[in-house]
This record gives structure tokens, C-alpha cells and sequence, in this order.
């Protein structure tokens, strides 16, 4: 394991110099820092981040397929990174930190159960590899960030512990009406007859909204970058989907004109964990100083993550999204819209499949929005 990490660490070593001590603020998740007097709290909070990383001698995906992910699942630890953190706020609070020394909340193992190498677990990469074969993508092939995002939306149907919506916009709009239908979903549980009955306002469904866009032809079109940069300010940032060609990073701040990101490229021993038993989580974070990379570097090819724990939260959000990228900006990223479009197909909240399965065997998906990660519509430029 020493080897690999050394290998590991002398290939990226120039993502791996100190965090400069500048001026700029340092945005993470929401959060602000400042490097010169917060720098202890700006690591921690990294830290704290669930990072998932390539895996090696798990149980074969399918029965005979992989035991490794190596040089394949980047983009699928990316995926799960990005969920782990919703799961997180969702059930911790963006304030919780992960201190070794400390025993965690029961809640946080239970978020990491979800995502252990192994087919019962509902994201663990057994799953999100076959549920991505009904997205047009074998077992070993190479995810872009849209297919992960909706391999997401897919697999948290089967997930009736957090009951997240998650919400995968469309030719670069988000559309309000249809995430409110969404998340004012009954519950599961037999309570669509209670509402139907007492006339209660429905519950709101914890959301993760994911929005895949291409922010350019073969670089980010430098018109993108300060509202690119604005989205991590936004206190229900989740982070952003991306990096190069082949090469998928978890993107969760910047500093001036360098974005910060865990990377999944560490091969580890999966972790052999039985049923009930606490896991040894200190390969699940990463301790050592966070990459970065320049912006201008980035791939177009993005999805932007963000979570509303309740209605509140996402309108407060509406209004950010409003004041800071679409008002300030000739050309904007995305657009926010009240109404469903009506040239679109009528928007049918997904349901979960009546199937005694987790699903990724089973489901073929109805709703391909893209045959490939080069039909993302190019933004006006």
C-alpha cells in the first residue's frame, strides 16, 4: 500500500504543495476560510469530506465480473462522493466534522454502510455499475457525469432510508414546478391515504439536485468561470462533477483561480466489513493537503450538485441562483424556470419499480436523456 501511495503521490505532485497562504478566501461546500488565521478548520472540514476512492479485491461485480475498479470508476467514486455528502447534511449537518479520535454519530456509519463494496449495499459500486448497463453502459466502461447522475436518480429509488429525491435537469433548465412535485411526494409508508384524508400539506422529500451542463466546446469558456465559482459559495453547494477526459475529479471549492478537489485515483484494499459491526473508516478520508488544479484546466463536461434539506432551503436557493448567476450574467450557465416547458414531455416523478430487488439487474432506463456525454447542448457562447 506504501508503494502505491508514493507512486500515487509523486505522479499529482504538483497538485500536492501547501495551500498558499493568500489573501483570497478559501470557499469549501458554503464555507469560508481564510487561510492564514483558519487553516486548521479549512483542513478539518476537508477531512470531514467521505472520500471514496478505486478499490481492489471486492467480490466480483455481477458474480464474474471486476473485483477492482481501477483505471474504470473514477467517475462512479465521484458519484458516490457527491452523494455521501448530501446523505451527510442531510442526517449530520454541514457543521459535522470526523475526528479520529472520537467515536462517530451512529448515523454516520450507517451513511457509509451505503456505500461499502458489496452488492447489498444500495451505492456501493456493484450497483452502480449494473444499474449503469441500463444507461447504455457495460460493466468496466467509463462514466461521464451525466450517466453517474442518472445512475444516482435511479438507485436512490430503492433507498427508503433517506427517501432523497434526486433531481436531474434537462437541456440545462431547472424547472421549480417539477422539483416541488417531486419532493411533496407522499411517503412510502402508507401516508398517501393519511394526506389524502387530513388535507395536510405534504412532506418535503430532502433533494439533491444535479445539473449536467457543457460549459464550453473542448475548454471552459472563460465567460462561466466567476458564476462556475459562484455556485460553491452557495450554502447548498454539494460540489461539482468533472475534471478531464478519462479523469474524474470530486470538485468542492476553489481559491482565487484554483478549484479543490478529492481525487478517487488511490487504488485501496476494499474494506471487509461484516453485517452490524462498526467499519475502520480512516481509509474513507483523505488526510493529507487537498488538490488543486486551475480552473481553465477543467473539462467542460460538468454536473453541479446541490442540496435542499427542505422547501425553505431550496427557495432560498431559487433566489440565489436569481441574484448571483442569472441577473449579473449576460450569459448564464442554466436557467431557473417556474413552469415545466410546454414543448416537453409531461414530468412524471420516478417511482420506485415494484421489483424485490435492488433494481440494478432489472431496470432499463425509460428516460435516456442523452445517448452520450458529447449530446450535452453547448451553451450559447
Amino acid at each position: 500500500m506504501e508503494a502505491v501511495l508514493a507512486k500515487y503521490e509523486n505522479q499529482f505532485s504538483e497538485y500536492l504543495e501547501e495551500l498558499p497562504e493568500a489573501d483570497e478566501p478559501v470557499w469549501i461546500l458554503g464555507e469560508c476560510y481564510n487561510v492564514k488565521t483558519k487553516k486548521s478548520e479549512l483542513l478539518s472540514d476537508v477531512r470531514s469530506r467521505l472520500w471514496f476512492t478505486y478499490r481492489k479485491k471486492f467480490s466480483p461485480i455481477g458474480g464474474t465480473g471486476p473485483s477492482s475498479d481501477a483505471g474504470w470508476g473514477c467517475m462512479l467514486r465521484c458519484g458516490q462522493m457527491i452523494l455521501a455528502q448530501a446523505l451527510v447534511c442531510r442526517h449530520l449537518g454541514r457543521d459535522w466534522r470526523w475526528d479520529p479520535e472520537k467515536h462517530q454519530p451512529r448515523e454516520y456509519h450507517r451513511i457509509l454502510s451505503c456505500f461499502l463494496d458489496k452488492k447489498d449495499s444500495c451505492y456501493s459500486i456493484h450497483q452502480m455499475a449494473q444499474m449503469g448497463v441500463g444507461e447504455g453502459k457495460s460493466v468496466g466502461e467509463w462514466y461521464g457525469p451525466n450517466t453517474v447522475a442518472q445512475v444516482l436518480k435511479k438507485l436512490a429509488l430503492f433507498d427508503d432510508w433517506n427517501t432523497l429525491a434526486v433531481y436531474v435537469s434537462m437541456d440545462n433548465t431547472v424547472v421549480i414546478e417539477d422539483i416541488k412535485k417531486q419532493c411533496q411526494q407522499p411517503g412510502r409508508s402508507g401516508s398517501e391515504a393519511l394526506h389524502l384524508h387530513t388535507q395536510r400539506p405534504l412532506d418535503w422529500r430532502p433533494l439533491l439536485l444535479v445539473i449536467p451542463l457543457r460549459m464550453g466546446i473542448n475548454s471552459i469558456n472563460p465567460v462561466y468561470i466567476q458564476a462556475f465559482k459562484e455556485c460553491f459559495k452557495m450554502p447548498q453547494s454539494c460540489g461539482v462533477l468533472g475534471g478531464k477526459p478519462n479523469l474524474a475529479f470530486y470538485f468542492i471549492g476553489f481559491i482565487d483561480d484554483e478549484l479543490i478537489y478529492l481525487d478517487p485515483h488511490t487504488t485501496q484494499q476494499a474494506v471487509d466489513s461484516e453485517s452490524g459491526s462498526a467499519v475502520d473508516d480512516q481509509s474513507y478520508h483523505c488526510q493529507r493537503t487537498p488538490h488543486r488544479m486551475k480552473i481553465t484546466s477543467l473539462d467542460p463536461s460538468v454536473a453541479l450538485g446541490f442540496f435542499c434539506k427542505s422547501e425553505e432551503d431550496f427557495d432560498s436557493w431559487c433566489d440565489l441562483v436569481q441574484q448571483e448567476l442569472l441577473k449579473k450574467r449576460n450569459l448564464r450557465m442554466f436557467e431557473l424556470v417556474e413552469k415545466h416547458p410546454s414543448h416537453w414531455p409531461p414530468f412524471v416523478p420516478p417511482t420506485k419499480p415494484e421489483v424485490q430487488t435492488t433494481g440494478a439487474e432489472f431496470i432499463e432506463s425509460p428516460d435516456k436523456l442523452f445517448e452520450s456525454e458529447e449530446e450535452f447542448e453547448i451553451l450559447n457562447v
